[in-house]
């Protein structure tokens, strides 16, 4: 079956950078776009970055674009998520997720905390 596993949260300083990592087995990983959400504290999940199969299309949610990058290795069947000059409003819950067949997939999550 689908299985998403997110790694590399921690705590991070304000301006830190930070590199999660997301394992996926049990479908064919360079065939599926790919999307990076999170869940900050008290508020609902929302959608972070996006990349196609290839990795050459990617896209931003506004208050991240310039500072993370959303990149793949489909080798590797692993997704990541790049982040640069973090600030605190980056703390959350993120998820990497796919859908395949109109059903959405979700790892577990890794907590990212930014703070001094």
């Amino acid at each position: 079956q689908v299985r998403l596993v997110e790694s590399g949260g921690g705590a991070v300083q304000p301006g830190g950078s930070l590199r999660l990592s997301c394992a996926a087995s049990g479908f064919t990983f360079s065939n599926y776009a790919m999307r990076w959400h999170r869940r900050a504290p008290g508020k609902v999940r929302e959608w972070v970055a996006y990349i196609d199969s290839s990795g050459n299309m990617t896209n931003y949610q506004d208050s991240v674009k310039g500072r993370f990058t959303i990149s793949r290795d489909n080798a590797k069947s692993t997704l990541y998520l790049q982040m640069s000059s973090a600030k605190p409003e980056d703390t959350a819950e993120y998820y990497c997720n796919v859908i395949i067949q109109s059903r959405e997939c979700w790892g577990q999550g890794t907590q990212v905390t930014v703070s001094s």
